[in-house]
């Protein structure tokens, strides 16, 4: 029988669901002063959660960027989560972090953010990764790339069979990521991916807030 699906194995102490767009900013995108304008577009499009990602900027300016984002998310009730960083995830007061093969594990990131925080963690196309994942307190597992991805070019691809064995096989919400767009994202939804996580197809349109929405309304 499947497990009945829950939002998160440790309930965030805002209960928010994890369910719909799960737009992960890019510093190419969205530099500068441009990314709290566009992660405001974002969340005024529908967006469920918001990931800060910058691998190239300094430790401070990824303190000030997720600070000021904190900030925003908090006005609006929509989760940050830090990619990576668990420390700076914990210094500016987000909801939790997105880990990585090769960042903090898990069991010590759940140590320093607490038990309400949402944790997600990148499992690729590996599902002994994601049910260890799940066993370990992971709010949410994620798998890519299901498409070719502009913003990953390298990144490891993904089947459909995968998602859908994830979705029976956990209880836990399902994220996709990679080259996700409007136009290629109902297939997901209607295997019951839960979350779409999206980049450029998010950041890198003309109009955040109507990519947005377009893809919010996929799960309306």
């Amino acid at each position: 029988m499947k497990p009945a699906r829950t939002t998160s194995k440790l309930m965030p102490a805002h209960e928010v669901s994890l369910r719909g767009v799960y737009a992960v900013t890019d510093a190419a995108l969205a530099p500068g002063n441009r990314l709290i304008t566009a992660v405001e577009q974002a969340i005024r499009g529908g967006a469920s959660l918001i990931q800060y990602r910058n691998k190239s900027g300094s430790p401070a300016l990824c303190r000030e960027q997720a600070e000021a984002l904190q900030m925003i998310c908090s006005r609006f009730h929509v989760p940050l989560i830090i990619n990576d960083d668990v420390e700076l995830a914990q210094r500016c007061g987000a909801a939790g972090a997105h880990l990585g093969k090769d960042d903090a594990d898990l069991q010590s990131a759940r140590r320093i953010l607490g038990n309400t925080a949402i944790i997600g963690v990148s499992c690729y196309n590996d599902l002994i990764r994601a049910h260890q994942a799940q066993a370990n307190g992971a709010s949410y597992v994620a798998f890519g790339s299901v498409y070719p991805s502009p913003s990953k070019p390298l990144a490891v691809p993904v089947t459909f069979d995968v998602l859908r064995r994830a979705r029976d096989g956990l209880s836990i919400p399902v994220c996709a990521i990679g080259g996700i767009t409007a136009d290629n994202a109902q297939p997901l939804v209607d295997i019951g991916v839960d979350m779409l996580a999206v980049i450029s197809g998010i950041f890198g349109q003309p109009d955040i807030t109507a990519a947005t929405r377009a893809l919010t309304d996929l799960y309306n």
